[in-house]
């Protein structure tokens, strides 16, 4: 058996003819395919306005940027992320508190959250980065209904959750990045992601302000639209009105996610496919899963298992070839944020959580024997 990793791209001979008809174009970057990208997202996920941008970390730093974070704000996140969840709001001057998880879903403990804004002083927060883990749709509604009684806004980071969503109070499905609860939704491009570009992000949205601001901010704060110029010294005439970055996709990234977004759909089923067949084999087993809530489409971008002999199962599939990963060590954990007082202890569910949690193979790709091979193999060791 070849090496079997926990999650890889599938790039198709239709995505390699996008990217080389896009070579042979006249534009590499800054041309029509990042509009007609933006444009099929936004529909595709269901909101108003798509700004691209050049990877996830990017997506989510113009966020907090657009949203006014700086040295006097205080953000709530989960500890249960990768680490850009929550580097944005110290990338620009702010500081970041974290909530707890809710052991079953892996999602940011709504009622936590409530119970620590209830005792918290008045403002003391601007704001929230809710994190989709895994493809698990948090429930913004219901986040929603606190961030407006505490006057929060909301950062969606939906990385891991292009095509999942949940089911709002009136029966009504709210995909992920939709706009209609979260002030701006974040994605990632990444080869593992559902939509692959090489690297590559996208910040959505139905805020129009946000919208305009966001694509000022990925373009060092330049602009050349007319009705925004405060001269106007002819047609090579442009202004750079706030401090921004260079966070451009080029277009053909934005070919090859052209391309991966017209079969998205058929990725996003085989992915809950593959949950399914591992559902089923680990059913009576002491392993434990996390599948879907009620009423809610897991995107599934990864498969997590949990055991108390996470190192022992860990070497014995690598011994195998099959490589699998562990998601994530949390975040208060790491050095730098040690620095800023968090310890080992602060977050129970989450640290528990960490210690026997384990990534299996999920990528489309992944054939019925690889699966069977992956079964096999883990229950042969229990």
């Amino acid at each position: 058996m070849k090496p079997i990793p926990y999650g890889r791209q599938n790039i198709t001979e239709q995505d390699i003819q996008a990217v080389i008809e896009t070579l042979q174009s006249d534009y590499l970057t800054q041309g029509p395919k990042i509009d007609e990208f933006e444009k099929k997202f936004a529909e595709y996920v269901g909101c108003n306005y798509a700004v691209a941008v050049a990877n996830g970390t990017a997506a989510l730093h113009l966020s907090a940027m657009a949203l006014g974070v700086n040295e006097k704000s205080k953000v709530i996140s989960t500890p249960l992320t990768f680490a850009a969840s929550s580097n944005c709001i110290y990338y620009c001057g702010g500081s970041v508190d974290f909530v707890d998880i809710n052991p079953k879903t892996l999602l940011l403990d709504i009622d936590l959250l409530e119970k620590k804004l209830s005792t918290a002083p008045k403002e003391a927060y601007q704001g929230i980065v809710a994190v989709d883990f895994a493809g698990m749709p948090v429930n913004l509604e219901k986040l929603k209904t606190i961030a407006d009684k505490y006057r929060l806004w909301i950062i969606e980071d939906a990385c891991h959750a292009p095509g999942a969503h949940f089911t709002d109070s009136n029966g009504q499905k709210q995909f992920c990045g939709n706009g209609n609860f979260a002030a701006l939704a974040i994605f990632s491009f990444h080869p593992v992601k559902h939509i692959a570009c090489g690297e590559g992000g996208m910040i959505t949205t139905n805020n129009k302000d946000l919208y305009e601001k966001l694509k000022m901010l990925r373009t060092h704060g330049i602009t050349k639209d007319k009705n925004l110029l405060q001269e106007n010294h002819g047609g090579w005439y442009y202004e750079m009105q706030e401090l921004g970055y260079n966070y451009r996709l080029t277009d053909f990234q934005a070919a090859l996610g052209i391309s991966q977004l017209s079969t998205a759909d058929e990725r996003l089923k085989r992915r809950r496919e593959i949950a399914a067949v591992y559902d089923q084999a680990f059913n009576g087993t002491p392993l434990e899963v996390f599948p879907a809530q009620k009423g809610e489409a897991h995107a599934y971008h990864l498969y997590i298992i949990h055991t108390k002999k996470r190192k022992e199962l860990y070497d014995q599939l690598r011994s195998k070839q099959i490589f699998c990963q562990v998601h994530y060590i949390p975040v208060h954990l790491q050095p730098f944020y040690q620095k800023k007082g968090f310890k080992k202890g602060m977050f129970p569910c989450t640290e528990n959580y960490y210690d026997g949690c384990l990534s299996l193979p999920m990528y489309p790709s992944l054939t019925d024997a690889e699966l069977d091979y992956v079964i096999n193999t883990i229950k042969s060791f229990l």
